[in-house]
């Protein structure tokens, strides 16, 4: 059956209609226009593409490191529907090898089942720096082995993604990982910023989770902050929850590199879409305050952030308008995870991914969602 929403307005990532429609069928967008014979369903706010995460540990009381399984993604992303997600890479914070390849089979069973919502993978770790390893266990923290090397290189795991430090890890092994179409970003790291240009060069792209856990931009050492931000071919992911980073801080950065090159993450915890105050994670526990994870040490601990909440604040916070708010948590994600246009717009061919918003009180909030054309929440 072909369906055909008319919103009061819509965003197809690039410019603003009213009442234009949208018509889907099987998953995939037929036109940006009615369609014979089509069930038309007109609806109240505003319709935009869903919006992808590329780092989300995990959801609905779940955290894909002790839950590894395929029950956990499916909570996740229903977890994150509320909030807008369409999309996203379930990340394994660092672990020993067993629960690495655990995830790989859950992950490949996830892609071949094509469980909605579910895109691919990011390994944040375990080739990371001790410095700064945030709460990352040091205990898994290693050099890279040939097993899971192979792990990454695998062709079944959707889009693939890879966070290292380039003290970490050799410049070979990143140029064979980009070889092997996998994504690898930057972080959890003390690099120079010699060393970070050196990664860039070897083929990495990407930055997980800007100023958090790298080494700062200072008077005489640029260091890892300073590259990511003059580099204009490298994307950033950004956790706007006004904890992670000053807004003073994102907004210099948002200046100084190029538009486009800035996404928005969440990196969320098992916190979100569920009543949890508190979680345990590697001998820590972490506990909700005021909207902020941290452990027991004062450490940040993952976020409890979600996606509509960041593209409020990158309006609140960085005086964004909703148009580029939306396009880094949607259109920006696809750009960097080379989707090619399959998620983070609105064309034809595109997934039928959208999220319905409506505005109280000068924020955004999700009234609806669907994946692939079919609804995962609806608030109306």
């Amino acid at each position: 059956m072909i369906t055909t929403l008319i919103a009061e307005q819509l965003f197809d990532g690039e410019e603003f209609y009213t009442n234009r429609p949208i018509s889907f069928k099987d998953g995939k967008i037929l036109s940006l226009d009615t369609v014979n014979g089509a069930k038309e369903i007109k609806l109240p706010g505003m319709l935009v593409p869903g919006f992808i995460d590329v780092q989300v540990n995990g959801g609905g009381g779940c955290l894909f490191n002790h839950q590894t399984n395929i029950e956990t993604l499916i909570k996740m992303v229903k977890a994150h529907g509320q909030f807008g997600t369409t999309a996203l890479l379930p990340t394994l914070i660092t672990s020993d090898i067993s629960t690495l390849s655990c995830a790989a089979e859950v992950i490949s069973q996830a892609i071949a089942e094509k469980t909605p919502g579910v895109i691919g993978v990011h390994f944040e770790g375990p080739h990371i720096s001790i410095p700064k390893k945030g709460i990352h266990n040091d205990e898994f923290i290693r050099k890279i082995s040939q097993q899971e090397l192979d792990i990454y290189c695998r062709d079944d795991l959707g889009v693939k993604v890879v966070t290292v430090a380039p003290e970490s890890i050799e410049l070979d092994v990143i140029k064979i990982l980009v070889e092997n179409n996998v994504i690898v970003c930057l972080g959890h790291s003390n690099a120079s910023y010699e060393q970070t240009q050196a990664a860039l060069a070897a083929g990495a792209i990407g930055f997980t989770h800007l100023f958090n856990a790298m080494s700062p931009l200072t008077s005489r050492a640029p260091n890892m902050v300073g590259a990511a931000i003059l580099d204009e071919s490298s994307w950033c992911g950004l956790i706007l929850d006004g904890h992670h980073v000053h807004p003073a801080t994102a907004m210099l950065a948002m200046r100084a590199k190029p538009r486009g090159k800035m996404m928005l993450v969440t990196d969320a915890m098992s916190t979100i879409g569920s009543k949890q105050s508190s979680l345990e994670f590697d001998q820590h526990t972490i506990n909700l305050v005021g909207g902020k994870l941290t452990s027991q040490t004062g450490q940040l601990a993952g976020s409890a952030l979600d996606m509509i909440t960041a593209i409020n604040n990158a309006q609140s916070m960085l005086n964004l308008s909703i148009a580029e708010a939306i396009k880094m948590a949607s259109y920006y994600p696809s750009e960097f995870l080379n989707l090619n246009h399959c998620c983070g717009q609105f064309s034809v061919d595109a997934n039928a991914d959208l999220t319905l918003l409506t505005t109280e009180n000068s924020s955004h909030h999700v009234m609806r969602t669907w994946i692939g054309g079919n609804t995962i929440f609806n608030r109306i």
